[in-house]
């Protein structure tokens, strides 16, 4: 569902979630791509390309103007396994079963497959074929649902990989195989047409080209194979040196070029006039490219990958090569932690095991920002790529972040897994900070195992609490990156530090270990202030400096909250049975949210002192974060690539909040699935009103709107507005010298005429013929005169005025003068073009057109017309009907006037 106002506040999504009281899901963000090949549908209404992708359970449909997310479909039971598409339906296949989505969005139609999982599809006609796993076709009638036809290959002999439909072959479809052999089937007549012997290597993609006849063939081994199917030859054969051919496409905008994917992320790009390597994009995606194509008679190509990116490129550059133009992406490896980011709660930092620091705009998805990875040296990792990028930093494991001093200097520090070094980012340039914050006691101690554990900002921006593996908590300046002091002599805690937190005043820092010790420090003078013991080694510490409450969680799966004003323990909450992931406050302090590892998210009122909300999940929460104004929670989940938002309702509706017994099961709550955000301005609005109108039947004007009123042609006024004054242009281009005369070998003889022709040679058997000179051969019938006798034989004159449309001022001229007897016609000719114009004007087509006729036909014959008494009647005639429907058009003209006019007056 496509949400299009912002009043509805998903409050009819609220009954879905019977597990938990407070929290709704909304939907999932950072979601573009899967391993699923995209596809491509042209809108001819309004001369738009979509292009939709599978992002899991549920596919996407981004407009290529601005590659904006116009619809969002209905959630599947299951992932979806292909997609294929036509100018009506969006065809998808889970498990055995195989949908039609009409405005992609909603599900129509839905077919059974009696094999198993489906795992290929095609729209052919009316039919739609489906191949599973053992290779069983079903062919289904796509708007009665009947099984049309069911075609069985043996896997040991013939495993589908892959199909397609020629062009121009009628009922025919081309099936690729694993074995390597491809098989030509008509599937009207259920008859194999021929047998293509192949290549003995496993056919990956088959895709056609531009010309009829021929496709490309890729195949496991890298090779590209262009074959012409009508006579079973291969025109040319390629080869990538990265292995098999995942993808291949054609430029259609007049270059003669086709690009193939790989499995490594690289295009190559085929130039098929000089059968060569053109060129090639390395690391385009991070892992197979499974989706590719290029747009059609434009040059733009859009690309897909597992890696969860949609790209766009665009090939201006001299050498034909592509450069990224638009970009679509979220993390390829599952987020590690996230939070919310400002004090309106509309960006989510997110740190993902793919090495990069991203921000997800919970309003639209084009105010998302990509940081890049973290990098020791990033000057020269952009000159190398980032896969080849040897000063790369591990994936970020923790990170803390402030907006107070941001616009002046980086308000980011991030840790990293396994590595001393602390990173800083700034969020206002999207991009790695200056600064690699690690002390100079480390230098020696690279060779022993030494990584940055936690990291925290204080609330003035200024500084960064870094605590180390081994026990050491050093305090930094963000501005300068310049040590300010260590707390603790020589360590801080005897064991690694498990979290860091700083009041809002700078006054008071907390330190917490595996030693099981939390620590108060004074901030300026870094001596110690108290010691307070815990149960169990602190595995976390979350800090909500307005209400001085601090969450410190233990290995043995407890939470407690600390006063830490007054250095006491004023809540224990217990209830987890695995270790606790992540904690967070709401704004005001009183919940408590806590997730963990036993795939619960529970919320803990702090004056009642006991949980208030629990709701189970199918997979473990990895991080959780509540925004500030406390109408989202977001969630990262255990093998999952997006971060997904839960609404608060407490702030829509009235929630009764009790205390849960200690027994308490929570049920299971199904993630949300991906949506439409809300759309920004008119320009979106529009886009998906287009969208969703594109399956509307497209209105075409009809060649007659009305008897009553006249129709024009519509062909440029040069084509007929010049008829009459074709001999005064004549005149005005006349060349100033005279044309040359070619001159015409003279053992080649020539046929008397108006056009230059060359006689054939006489034999000797024709000695004795004729030479008297005949008159007919002088003359020549024009192709008017012959559709004109054709047409006064059936009554019919649209042929007459089709071909008289073909011609040129000229040709026509030519054509009119050639209706006399003079010319080689007749008067009868003459009669039957009268005719011709009498039925234009009564049919009220081709109006000017017929009028220009007129006119010319007057003019060239207009003295042999009126000598002669049997054109008398046929010209009265076709004066009467000129002069009625002229009459009646007039009056609409005058009628519509005066009704314009007292409209412009009464409104003065």
């Amino acid at each position: 569902m496509c949400a299009s106002s912002r009043r509805e506040l998903y409050l009819p999504c609220f009954e879905m979630a019977p597990g938990s009281k407070i929290f709704v899901g909304s939907r999932a963000i950072g979601f573009y791509s899967n391993h699923v090949p995209l596809l491509t549908k042209y809108n001819q209404k309004f001369k738009e390309t979509y292009v939709i992708t599978s992002v899991g359970k549920s596919f996407h449909t981004y407009n290529c103007s601005n590659f904006g997310l116009i619809s969002v479909s209905d959630a599947h039971p299951s992932d979806i396994t292909c997609m294929a598409a036509d100018s009506k339906y969006v065809y998808t296949a889970y498990g055995n079963t195989v949908t039609a989505f009409i405005r992609s969005t909603t599900a129509e139609h839905v077919y059974e497959c009696p094999g198993k999982n489906v795992h290929h599809l095609l729209p052919f006609g009316d039919h739609l074929i489906a191949v599973d796993v053992e290779s069983h076709v079903s062919i289904w009638h796509i708007s009665t649902k009947d099984l049309y036809m069911e075609l069985e290959f043996n896997n040991s002999t013939f495993r589908i990989s892959t199909m397609m439909h020629p062009s121009t072959y009628l009922n025919k479809i081309l099936f690729g195989s694993h074995q390597g052999t491809l098989q030509l089937w008509n599937i009207r007549k259920n008859k194999l047409v021929y047998t293509f012997d192949g290549w003995n290597s496993h056919v990956t993609a088959i895709e056609q080209a531009p010309a009829v006849d021929v496709v490309a063939i890729g195949l496991a081994n890298g090779n590209i194979i262009i074959h012409n199917l009508r006579f079973d030859e291969s025109v040319m054969t390629f080869t990538q040196d990265w292995g098999l051919v995942t993808a291949i496409s054609f430029r259609t905008d007049g270059h003669p070029i086709m690009a193939t994917g790989s499995m490594v992320g690289h295009i190559a790009f085929w130039d098929l006039e000089e059968k060569k390597l053109k060129g090639q994009m390395r690391d385009v995606h991070h892992g197979a490219v499974t989706g590719m194509c290029f747009l059609n008679s434009e040059p733009l190509m859009v690309t897909t990958a597992a890696d969860n990116a949609l790209k766009m490129w665009i090939f201006d550059q001299p050498d034909c090569g592509g450069r990224l133009h638009k970009i679509r992406s979220g993390h390829y490896a599952p987020p590690t932690r996230i939070r919310f980011h400002g004090k309106h709660g509309k960006d989510i930092l997110s740190a993902g095991q793919d090495c990069t620091l991203k921000s997800f705009s919970t309003v639209h998805e084009k105010h998302n920002k990509n940081f890049g990875q973290a990098s020791m040296n990033r000057s020269l990792a952009k000159k190398k790529g980032l896969k080849n990028d040897v000063f790369k930093l591990p994936p970020i494991v923790d990170f803390a972040a402030e907006c107070s001093r941001e616009m002046h200097w980086d308000g980011i520090v991030a840790c990293h897994h396994g590595s001393p070094v602390v990173s800083t980012w700034n969020f206002q340039k999207s991009c790695m900070g200056s600064h690699k914050l690690m002390h100079k006691r480390f230098d020696n101690m690279l060779d022993t195992h030494v990584e940055a554990l936690v990291v925290e900002i204080t609330t003035c921006g200024n500084f960064a609490l870094v605590g180390w593996s081994t026990g050491h908590v050093d305090l930094y300046n963000i501005q300068s990156g310049i040590f300010r002091g260590s707390f603790g002599n020589p360590t801080a805690h005897n064991g690694p530090i498990r979290g860091a937190a700083v009041d809002g005043l700078n006054q008071v820092a907390i330190t917490g270990a595996s030693d099981g010790y939390i620590k108060f420090w004074q901030f300026k003078s870094k001596e110690l202030l108290k010691n307070l013991k815990m149960e169990s080694a602190v595995s976390m510490l979350f800090l909500h400096r307005e209400s001085s409450m601090m969450a410190v969680a233990l290995d043995n799966f407890t939470v407690n909250v600390v006063d830490i004003d007054t250095h006491n323990i004023v809540r224990v909450f217990s209830g987890h049975r695995n270790s606790v992931t992540d904690m967070a406050f709401r704004s005001d302090g009183r919940w408590l949210l806590t997730s963990s590892m036993d795939s619960t998210i529970r919320t803990w009122d702090l004056p009642l002192g006991r949980l208030v909300d629990s709701f189970l999940l199918d997979s473990p929460a990895t991080s959780l974060t509540l925004s500030p104004t406390g109408d989202h929670l977001a969630t990262t989940h255990v093998d999952d690539l997006g971060v997904y938002l839960w609404n608060n309702r407490t702030l829509y509706v009235h929630v009764a909040l009790k205390a849960l017994p200690d027994d308490f099961e929570p049920a299971v709550v199904a993630l949300p699935g991906t949506y439409c955000t809300t759309n920004e301005n008119e320009e979106d609005e529009a886009n998906v009103r287009n969208y969703e109108d594109e399956l509307e039947d497209i209105y075409k004007s009809p060649e007659q709107i009305s008897s009553e009123l006249v129709t024009l042609s519509l062909l440029p006024e040069s084509r007929w507005k010049s008829l009459t004054n074709l001999e005064l242009i004549r005149k005005r281009n006349k060349p100033t010298e005279p044309p040359k005369l070619s001159k015409v070998p003279f053992f080649l003889p020539t046929i008397p005429g108006l056009e230059l022709k060359f006689a054939a040679t006489k034999s000797e058997d024709n000695s004795e013929a004729s030479r008297i000179l005949q008159i007919d051969a002088l003359t020549e019938t024009s192709e008017l005169c012959k559709c004109l006798s054709a047409a006064t034989a059936s009554g019919d004159y649209h042929n007459v005025m089709v071909y008289m449309k073909e011609l040129g001022p000229s040709a026509i001229d030519k054509q009119i003068r050639s209706l006399s007897p003079i010319g080689g016609g007749s008067f009868y000719i003459m009669t039957s073009f009268i005719r011709f114009l009498e039925s234009t004007m009564l049919g009220k087509r081709d109006y000017e057109l017929g009028q220009a006729y007129i006119g010319l036909f007057l003019k060239v014959h207009g003295d042999l017309l009126a000598r002669e008494k049997e054109f008398i009647k046929e010209l009265e005639s076709l004066q009467k009907i000129q002069l009625d429907s002229w009459k009646e058009l007039n009056r609409k003209f005058n009628q519509s006037s005066c009704i314009v006019n007292y409209l412009k007056n009464a409104t003065l």
